[in-house]
């Protein structure tokens, strides 16, 4: 039986194409939310040659087909024509989600695609950070430039990723998507905020459109929500546009003024929402180290993994450089730490867990990348599709925080949150840390091993 008898045969045993709502893939499993799962003939689907397995799971209907996957979605997309999202009286049929679940799954589908390229890209960031604080390289050196432009490339230019991606779920023009991610990324904008970061004299913290509409000056390099939220309204302006357009002018007209409004929309509205959001999420942890430092530690640990999930745990770094600068040590990194190392527990239990082959050798990678300090390919790859991992990690990290906290567990100069952090340690408060590293991992690991209970 070839790809697509199988495909032709996998849409059959799922109640046809119209109980298809929508389809997508990640590394190794194509993804379904369907209109009614009682329609599936699960034992069927698992006999049909090159299928891996097959489950629900997460609201979702997931059949494991290993590294072959991408293959079999492109004979899947031509089989159920150019988009698989069916009509609007089908979805109205499903059990509506929680929003936590569509976030959740919205995210997952955005990221699966673009998992290799950060995969690859966290490991080789997470060895460099290695070797850097063993001293077995010099950071200054132009061996570490190269690996390092290497590695950081894909995570400076995320937004370019998440348009494409962005664009396929949302059923949109991947390359108008890609057209928004570029006005956020130019470098007119870019530098202009680095100007506004150093306090140049000639910077600015605008810049006007007609003189009247304001352009707020931000970097949005390595920006999640933005550009997610950018593309999703594209979508919604690319379908009013069209529809409004006569068909004479629709080949250029079209897309001319769907990129005009997207881009505006993007740079005046939903860009500064995101960045808001961050700024806001800092003034926040501020005021929790004023109540009481273990508290702070329960809440940081808590929302830490969220904020990496949405880009937002930026927001933290510069909290952490102004404490290193006004009182010479600070306390919010080793909370990082501990959510990294919360982060990884979960990924490592999902991989002793994992039964098939093509899932433990894309679940491993992720969780020593986690373990490394590089925490994307663990949350987006693995955490987000098994939301009860997520919750574990959250939970660990939560208490892994409130306790270094308690202890007084700082650092004294900014490194990365990685398992080669420790030495930086070193000194009174080096045996708590120890203790919040193994607690973190051990009570993830746990947690995701006695909540994960299907077979993954």
């Amino acid at each position: 039986m070839g790809t697509r008898d199988a495909i032709n045969n996998i849409i059959h045993l799922i109640g046809g194409a119209d109980n298809i709502s929508k389809a997508w893939h990640c590394m190794t499993r194509l993804r379904f939310s369907l209109v009614d799962e009682n329609k599936i003939d699960q034992s069927a689907i698992k006999k049909i040659p090159g299928v891996l397995g097959a489950q629900i799971q997460s609201d979702q209907f997931q059949i494991i087909i290993g590294p072959q996957v991408n293959t079999w979605y492109e004979q899947l997309t031509t089989a159920l024509g150019s988009s698989p999202e069916q009509t609007a009286q089908a979805g109205e049929k499903r059990t509506r989600k929680s929003l936590v679940s569509m976030f959740m799954d919205t995210v997952s589908g955005v990221f699966g695609p673009i998992v290799p390229a950060i995969a690859g890209a966290g490991m080789i960031k997470g060895l460099l950070a290695g070797l850097i604080a063993l001293k077995m390289v010099s950071a200054k050196s132009d061996t570490v430039i190269v690996i390092d432009l290497i590695a950081s490339g894909v995570f400076y230019f995320l937004p370019f990723f998440l348009a494409i991606s962005a664009a396929r779920i949302f059923k949109t023009n991947e390359y108008l998507a890609a057209a928004v991610a570029a006005c956020l990324m130019y470098p007119s904008l870019i530098e202009a905020a680095k100007s506004l970061a150093s306090h140049a004299p000639n910077a600015v913290d605008a810049f006007y459109f007609l003189n009247v509409v304001p352009i707020s000056v931000f970097n949005y390099a390595s920006s999640v929500i933005p550009v997610i939220f950018s593309v999703l309204a594209l979508s919604y302006i690319h379908r009013w546009v069209d529809r409004f357009m006569p068909d004479v002018l629709k080949t250029v007209f079209t897309p001319t003024l769907t990129l005009f409004l997207a881009a505006l929309v993007a740079l005046v509205v939903i860009g500064p929402m995101g960045i808001y959001l961050g700024k806001a999420l800092a003034w926040f942890i501020e005021g929790l180290f004023g109540v009481s430092a273990s508290f702070a530690g329960l809440v940081v640990g808590a929302i830490r993994p969220v904020a990496i999930l949405t880009g937002m745990h930026h927001a933290m770094t510069p909290i952490a450089l102004q404490n290193f600068t006004d009182r010479g040590y600070d306390m919010l990194m080793p909370m990082m730490f501990m959510a990294n190392m919360a982060i990884a527990g979960a990924t490592f239990a999902i991989w002793m867990q994992s039964k098939s082959r093509e899932e433990r050798a894309v679940v491993l990678p992720a969780a020593i990348s986690a373990l490394l300090g590089i925490t994307e390919p663990a949350l987006f790859g693995v955490l987000t599709r098994y939301k009860k991992a997520f919750i574990a990690a959250t939970v660990a990290s939560s208490i892994a925080s409130a306790f270094i906290a308690f202890f007084g567990v700082r650092l004294y100069g900014y490194i990365l949150s990685s398992i080669f952090s420790l030495p930086a340690y070193i000194g009174p408060y080096f045996i708590f840390a120890l203790m919040g590293v193994a607690l973190a991992l051990g009570l993830s690991f746990t947690l995701t091993t006695l909540l994960v209970r299907e077979k993954v």
